[in-house]
């Protein structure tokens, strides 16, 4: 008897924005994957790219970040420093092997809760088409270092 797979999606989300359509899609009742676990930040721009690597090395299978429209943020421009990261985080799961494809940016307004709520649903699918990440384990390990082969 083989279990379906069902990945842990760690998101990251705007107070001002995609968090709120967050819940006004639980407000409205829309449904979405109970899979993503949120966590709220101020502004998509202070998620350091550190929470998102322990996100996956500590079980995640993907990662989401959701923000504010560009051009719309209370913070002036920090969803473009948001992006900037985003694009950096996706060449380093690259370099280290793993599909880019389990982190995504989505931009969502406070009014677009069943457009974020689309988003999960798409990201959840597509995280359980790539498989479980499995990473090496490492706090048992002397040195993470050897767990990895680098390869020049």
């Amino acid at each position: 008897m083989s279990e379906k797979f069902e990945p842990v999606i760690v998101g990251f989300t705007c107070n001002w924005c995609s968090y709120r359509a967050a819940d006004a899609a639980g407000t409205a009742r829309i449904k979405y994957e109970p899979n993503v676990r949120l966590i709220r930040l101020m502004c998509s721009g202070r998620l350091d790219p550190t929470f998102v690597m322990k996100a996956l090395a500590g079980g995640a299978d993907g990662v989401l970040i959701t923000g504010c429209h560009p051009g719309d943020c209370h913070y002036i421009e920090q969803n473009y420093k948001a992006l900037r990261r985003f694009m950096l985080l996706r060449r380093t799961l690259k370099g280290f092997g793993v599909e880019p494809e389990r982190i995504k940016l989505v931009w969502a307004s406070a009014a677009e809760g069943m457009k974020l709520a689309h988003e999960i649903d798409a990201f959840v699918d597509e995280v359980r088409k790539l498989g479980p990440l499995n990473w090496p384990k490492w706090e048992n390990e002397s040195n993470p270092a050897e767990v990895l082969e680098v390869t020049a």
